[in-house]
């Protein structure tokens, strides 16, 4: 690839500035680092790649790309793989029997665990989710296991005065 150099704007180079302070993604900040070294610094290719931790080849490939497409060439291009598990349709009911709790379902027990959790969805949807992929998309939307917190309790309404009862005397 012929070596690049490219000329910014005051408006491009504010653009992009705001891009790498606002971007989450790493390669992102990256790609925008090397346009800025190039076009503020006028740093050639091989210079950049030994800053940016990448091969020359790299670093050409992106100058490229932000020249012919501008800021949507810094995105990540599509991959090919296989394609998601995890549907909407299937989110959107992993977040409902969530938010349920497991003996209203009819179910045997108190409290969801993964492994629960996983089980029923197979179960409901014929779907196989790994308790990590589960894990994961509930964690996205703010919902977290943690271990559960034994309680002991009683119907006796004098459970409690008991109780104290009873710690006052192992004290002793």
């Amino acid at each position: 690839m012929k070596s690049i150099q490219i000329e910014l704007k005051a408006d491009e180079i504010s653009d992009l500035e705001h891009l790498y302070h606002q971007t989450k993604d790493i390669r992102t900040r990256t790609r925008v680092q090397i346009i800025l070294l190039n076009g503020e610094q006028g740093m050639v290719s091989s210079a950049i790649a030994s800053i940016v931790r990448m091969n020359d080849v790299s670093v050409q490939r992106i100058l490229h790309r932000y020249q012919s497409k501008g800021l949507q060439g810094l995105e990540d291009e599509p991959r090919s793989g296989r394609p998601q598990k995890m549907t909407e349709a299937y989110l959107e009911k992993l977040l409902a029997t969530v938010r349920r709790r497991p003996r209203a379902l009819g179910l045997d027990y108190s409290i969801w665990t993964l492994d629960y959790l996983r089980d029923y969805m197979a179960k409901h949807t014929g779907m196989v989710l790994s308790r990590e992929t589960i894990r994961r998309h509930l964690k996205e939307k703010g919902i977290t296991f943690s271990r559960p917190q034994h309680k002991i309790s009683s119907p006796d309404p004098d459970y409690e005065v008991k109780k104290k009862r009873s710690k006052k005397q192992e004290t002793n």
